[in-house]
């Protein structure tokens, strides 16, 4: 099937950008991949990209190659893994999306492991916060905060993320803990999980809601950025316990109006999803299982009192 390196090669170049970036991850040189896509442009007697100094644009036929391609490859990977079904050693390419925050902090130190326990394995996370296309993009395994998953996946829920109001206790000690929401107003506070900075929507435990006005004279769309503001000591900040549980629990984070819940417009359930195709591979079942012993520890709201 000589077809098919070029082919794959094709397609690393339209999904990486550059000739250099798919030789890297098809491990050979640039030289090669350059040669086979002129091999693939003679054989086919049409340009499939347009060449500048910096970039590569895929030309009208090579718009239409690609989506071939991609459907090509999809049928000789399902049928690998109907072969390799018989079988229930993890191997080949595990393609994971995740959300770059959670990603980074969470799934990228987990894939080390899990390759050094599966030889015949090996991982590509995609840190994005935009949606992917499964078939497209040939992702394995997506992890998404959502209300409900996509109808047309398989969606395991891993974990619900529970949001707490949080300080470093130096702040506190030089502005005090606010003992109720109206003194949220008198703090600096910050958030990206509400969808106006300007006010917080908070319920207490019989389910009571409130709108608070609160300000700040900063604001970020990145929640790193806001772990980072509160472990400063520059103001309260509303954040999921994924991201800040180790700081809650050795004390560089102090939990605030323990008995109300931020409000957040969009899901708070990680699903892991994969297409049905993807249901039986033994590569995508080591790493739920390795997602549950993971995350089986982060502490839900309600746990992190003290």
């Amino acid at each position: 099937m000589s077809w098919l390196a070029s082919w794959d090669a094709f397609v690393k170049v339209v999904e990486s950008g550059s000739m250099a970036a798919a030789a890297r991850r098809l491990d050979c040189t640039r030289a090669q991949v350059s040669k086979q896509i002129a091999e693939l442009e003679r054989r086919f007697g049409v340009r499939l990209f347009d060449r500048s100094t910096r970039r590569l644009f895929l030309t009208p036929s090579g718009e239409v190659f690609h989506q071939h391609a991609l459907r090509a490859l999809e049928s000789v990977e399902l049928t690998e893994v109907a072969v390799r079904n018989l079988g229930d050693v993890p191997s080949g390419l595990l393609r994971i999306s995740a959300s770059v925050v959670f990603g980074r902090l969470w799934i990228a130190p987990l894939l080390p492991r899990l390759t050094a326990r599966h030889p015949e394995l090996d991982c590509e996370l995609i840190l994005t916060n935009a949606l992917v296309d499964f078939a497209e993009d040939r992702i394995d395994l997506a992890l998404r905060f959502c209300k409900s998953p996509p109808e047309d996946v398989v969606a395991k829920r891993i974990f619900t993320m529970e949001i707490v109001i949080c300080a470093a206790p130096d702040y506190l000690a030089r502005h005090g803990t606010p003992g109720a929401p109206r003194e949220l107003a008198d703090h600096q506070c910050f958030s990206f999980l509400v969808s106006d900075n300007r006010v917080w929507r908070l319920a207490d435990r019989q389910g009571e809601e409130c709108a608070i006005p609160v300000r700040s004279r900063i604001h970020f769309n990145d929640a790193g950025s806001i772990l980072d503001a509160a472990l400063a000591g520059h103001g309260l900040a509303i954040l999921p316990t994924y991201l800040c549980c180790r700081e809650l629990a050795d004390g560089r984070l102090q939990r605030v109006l323990h008995d109300y819940r931020p409000l957040i417009d969009f899901g708070r359930d990680l699903y892991a999803c994969y297409m049905p195709s993807r249901a039986r591979l033994p590569k995508v079942k080591v790493l739920l299982d390795e997602l549950d012993a993971l995350l089986a520890p982060v502490p839900p709201w309600g746990q992190l009192d003290g």
